[in-house]
């Protein structure tokens, strides 16, 4: 059994979490591989140590004296070095280099990275393993996108080498030479690419929460844990909020069959949620997750005889692209299409939006709507479970809530429903009753 573990920044804070970090590597041997992010908060009023690097670009950017910065930043890992008594180890050195070169040429992701790269060498000095530099075996490509034949060669040929290492997540070596950086949240991804790299059996990321619950608990209180959700589902309800997973760390490992555990650093002894290609064990409920998100627009369109108009649906969407606007949804009739985008986006492109599907597709008319919130209730079990729809929609009717588009796929495994924002929250409450709470 060889396992590759993820922690993220709140594991990793302070020296006392480290010692539990450290406590949970030493109670399974099969953890051989450790990807650490950069120390996270402390407390509520804290700054996460990225935060302060990237303040301290911002600072060295404009020509400021960044000193000062760096000093309250090395005091965090001095900190975390002296809680753990390293008393052989520095980052004196690399203090001096980083605060040197951020002077020189001030690069963001170099930066950005510096949290992961010192908090992985404290790492490997405390559990006495190797430090791979992630800069020397992951690599991006021109367009900024990971190198999957290089970083996967290079990255397995390392790993062979060792039979424990830290790799530090977040960052890689780009193209050009400078260090770049996976969008935040990236030592997610940094994990599963070691997992598939060294044929790991299991990725656990450690986190702290104790996996993922089928709804949000700032809007339902207490909600179930998930026990086991598929890469399908998972990548469903990622798309539509839920963010205890780096949406893109699932892809490296998904091709692999690789299953991934989240794992509460604070609570080490809670199962979890596996994240699996497929499985057998049936579950609790029929629905899986619920999650949303606010502030969409919908653009209808109507045109008589349109399902007879071939190229019709491609020159409404030409329009989308002229303004380089991505669409979420696209619910469509024999007379009617609607388009729903994000408000963010579209909000102020609309007229020209407008004014290119009048040009392009010559409708009879275009009606814009906002204030939409969208809802996907996600599930496996819904493909074998008669009156799931008709439930859904009795739910909210109860509540009142006027449902304004739906959107169910062919594979039966989400139903994505739009309500006005107002009646966002309700209806996640009404949904989670009727399917969780027995």
């Amino acid at each position: 059994m060889k396992k590759v573990v993820k922690f993220g920044g709140s594991s990793l804070a302070s020296a006392e979490q480290f010692k539990k970090v450290g406590n949970i590597i030493h109670a399974d041997e099969s953890r051989v591989y450790v990807v650490p992010s950069a120390p996270g908060k402390r407390f509520d009023e804290d700054t996460k140590v990225t935060d302060m690097l990237l303040h301290a670009y911002e600072s060295a950017s404009e020509g400021k004296d960044i000193k000062e910065e760096m000093k309250a930043i090395k005091a965090r890992y001095d900190e975390i070095i002296t809680g753990l008594e390293l008393k052989d180890f520095s980052l004196d050195q690399d203090f001096e280099e980083i605060t040197k070169l951020l002077i020189e040429n001030p690069q963001k992701d170099f930066a950005a990275s510096r949290g992961e790269f010192l908090n992985g060498k404290i790492m490997a000095a405390y559990l006495g393993i190797d430090f791979i530099d992630s800069a020397e075996v992951i690599y991006f490509n021109e367009e900024g996108n990971l190198n999957d034949y290089k970083t996967y060669k290079r990255l397995g040929e390392r790993l062979s080498q060792c039979e424990r290492a830290v790799i530090p997540g977040f960052y890689g070596m780009g193209k050009d030479g400078n260090i770049k950086t996976f969008s935040r949240g990236g030592s997610d991804v940094t994990g599963s690419i070691v997992a598939r790299a060294s044929k790991a059996d299991v990725y656990e990321n450690w986190t702290d929460v104790s996996g993922f619950l089928v709804a949000d608990p700032r809007i339902v209180p207490d909600p179930k844990p998930i026990k086991y959700i598929t890469y399908r589902e998972l990548r469903e309800l990622s798309y539509m909020g839920a963010s205890v997973l780096h949406e893109d760390a699932i892809f490296p490992v998904r091709s692999c069959g690789i299953p991934i555990n989240i794992k509460n650093t604070n609570a080490p002894e809670d199962a979890g949620t596996w994240i699996v290609e497929s499985t057998c064990k049936k579950q609790d409920y029929v629905v899986t997750g619920i999650a949303g998100k606010k502030d969409f627009c919908t653009i209808f369109i109507s045109k008589a005889m349109m399902n007879a108009e071939i190229g019709f649906g491609r020159k409404v969407l030409q329009a989308f692209e002229e303004n380089n606007i991505s669409f979420e949804h696209m619910p469509s009739g024999i007379d009617t299409m609607t388009i729903v985008v994000h408000a963010d986006e579209f909000m102020d492109k609309e007229q020209s939006v407008v004014s290119a599907i009048h040009r392009l597709a010559e409708p009879d008319s275009v009606e814009i709507e906002s204030g939409l919130a969208l809802i996907a209730v996600v599930g496996r079990g819904m493909k074998s479970a008669s009156g799931t729809a008709g439930k859904l929609f009795t739910a909210l009717a109860n509540k009142g809530i006027n449902i304004k588009m739906i959107d169910q796929g062919s594979s039966e495994l989400n139903i994505i429903i739009g309500v006005e924002n107002k009646d966002f929250e309700t209806a996640i409450e009404a949904i989670y009753k009727t399917f969780i709470t027995k």
